[in-house]
């Protein structure tokens, strides 16, 4: 691809022309292949399926559905939403490689559900289409695949456009007296939202800024993750005891997701809700084990390929921790919220003892009284390196099955082997739209380990993370991005996202014709 001439900042190359022909022409085929799907209902039956789905990507699935206003058809609820996303992709430049292109995505999602007082059922199944993705996106490492579009490309046989259809929830739930619900098959999960605080500002620090953290649906990427598996929930005034145990399933950056991983899954938490005069907080106390038996897979760390070759053992990580969100109404419109969260890990990494921990300190303030009710929020998050890769420990932090995106927007980083020192604001331009920038100081924990981007398993021989070499340098990037969202009516939301990324020296090393990266896409959300 050639790169256009004109620049969105001095000495910058735009997105190339020709990426932005394949984003208009996905963003209309998008449509057409849905309205193909669509083409079979009557106006009337259309009409019905005017309550969302929960968006794939929002913090919590479970509130969200709570929330909808689901069409009643007879004793059955229906729903459906469609999401179409167009990404322009500016990734860092090496010597060879398409870095510059656009490429679009859509996901349709049809539910049929029925409640009663004791019973709970859903069946949703979802359409993918990935189109117009880049052939040379991908090349030999270490540089590897050149952003998402290259990721998408390797994870569909090397296929530009690709369409499947899966399976994306199927699950009962049973509810008896006590509050306890037990919900079997297939459904999303995402670890930090099983008790969300009544308290408004306590609600979305939970769901924005913990929410997914160490397991989530991935519902940003084109595909998104499931489980196979039983969630038992016990609630009790602002107390929650959760255990799960499940499977993830594939797709992510896959179009196919419906088959399930040979990786098995357990959670279990203590959450409770404070509230007094003074203050509100959410206190949470977790473990996670996480075993996969994928022996055939090449385990991605620091270590020789040939040594992580030999290395055919299986990995079993128990992960535990805690975190305490707290807010403080220091006036009548203007509060302050604290966040502390922290995990340790143990057990194996193959042949190597995993020995690992990431930490995330965060303080915030929203001012109410004041134009456009700004949020602003400063932290440091913190996820361990290894320092030696000769030795028999694994010192790098493994995040498990998360959503990366949320705490990435532009997302070539993660917490494993990270130090982000971010700032971040929120500004309520309007009623129904609102504005977030954000600012990210982003090294490595260990100049000996890897530069790690991903965010978890979703093929049967491919690993979920991948790593490039540090060069011997810890700076990484600094990031600045910019969205935009707007409810445009009850059903239809629409998202404006830019962000930029000015590489420091281990992605100079790797990058060496341009370490400045850029990402910039136009999402829509139909609900109906």
């Amino acid at each position: 691809m050639v790169a256009s001439n004109r620049n969105f900042l001095p000495n910058q190359h735009t997105f190339g022309a020709r990426g932005v022909r394949r984003a208009t022409l996905g963003l209309i085929a998008a449509f057409f292949v849905a309205r193909g799907l669509l083409l079979p209902l009557d106006a009337q039956e259309a009409q019905s399926l005017s309550t969302p789905v929960p968006n794939p990507g929002s913090p919590s699935s479970k509130a969200t559905e709570a929330r909808a206003q689901r069409h009643k058809l007879g004793s059955l609820d229906i729903s459906a939403s469609w999401r179409v996303r167009a990404e322009g992709w500016n990734w860092f430049e090496g010597n060879s490689g398409e870095n510059d292109y656009a490429f679009t995505h859509s996901l349709l999602r049809l539910a049929l559900g029925q409640q009663t007082e004791h019973l709970e059922w859903r069946l949703e199944g979802a359409q993918d289409s990935i189109l117009f993705l880049p052939s040379t996106a991908v090349v030999a490492a270490p540089q590897g695949q050149l952003g998402l579009g290259g990721s998408y490309f390797a994870a569909n046989g090397n296929t530009t456009n690709i369409a499947n259809g899966f399976v994306k929830q199927a699950y009962l739930t049973f509810k008896q007296a006590g509050h306890l619900n037990v919900q079997l098959g297939r459904f999303t999960f995402l670890d930090g939202t099983e008790l969300i605080p009544k308290d408004r500002f306590l609600a979305t620090v939970a769901q924005t800024r913990v929410a997914q953290r160490l397991i989530g649906d991935f519902g940003w990427s084109a595909v998104g993750r499931s489980l196979d598996g039983g969630h038992v929930a016990v609630d009790w005034g602002g107390n929650d005891l959760t255990f799960l145990a499940a499977r993830p399933t594939r797709g992510v950056y896959q179009a196919d997701g419906m088959g399930e991983l040979n990786i098995n899954l357990f959670y279990g938490a203590y959450s409770r809700v404070l509230t007094t005069k003074r203050y509100n907080a959410r206190v949470r106390a977790f473990g996670i084990g996480y075993l996969d038996d994928r022996d055939a897979v090449l385990k991605t760390d620091n270590r020789p390929t040939a040594v992580r070759a030999a290395d055919h053992r299986n990995i079993q990580i128990g992960t535990y921790g805690g975190e305490l969100l707290q807010t403080f109404a220091v006036s009548r419109n203007n509060s302050v919220d604290v966040i502390l969260w922290g995990v340790l890990q143990n057990g194996s990494w193959g042949m190597q003892t995993q020995s690992a921990s990431a930490f995330i300190g965060e303080a915030g303030w929203q001012a109410g009284s004041l134009f456009l009710d700004p949020w602003f929020s400063a932290g440091v998050s913190r996820g361990s390196g290894d320092k030696n890769p000769s030795d028999s420990t694994h010192g790098t932090f493994f995040q498990i099955l998360p959503t990366p995106r949320p705490y990435a927007r532009f997302p070539f980083f993660n917490m494993e082997n990270n130090e982000d020192f971010y700032g971040d604001a929120v500004l309520k331009i309007a009623k129904k739209l609102s504005l977030r920038s954000e600012l990210h100081a982003l090294r490595l924990a260990s100049a000996d380990d890897l530069w790690y981007l991903g965010g978890g398993a979703f093929q049967p021989r491919t690993f979920g993370y991948t790593g490039r070499p540090s060069g011997g340098s810890r700076s990484l990037a600094n990031m600045w991005d910019a969205s935009i969202d707007c409810q445009v009516v009850r059903s239809l939301g629409i998202t404006v996202y830019y962000g930029r990324a000015w590489g420091k020296s281990v992605i100079e090393n790797l990058y060496p014709k341009n370490p400045n990266g850029q990402l910039a896409y136009l999402e829509t959300n139909y609900r109906f």
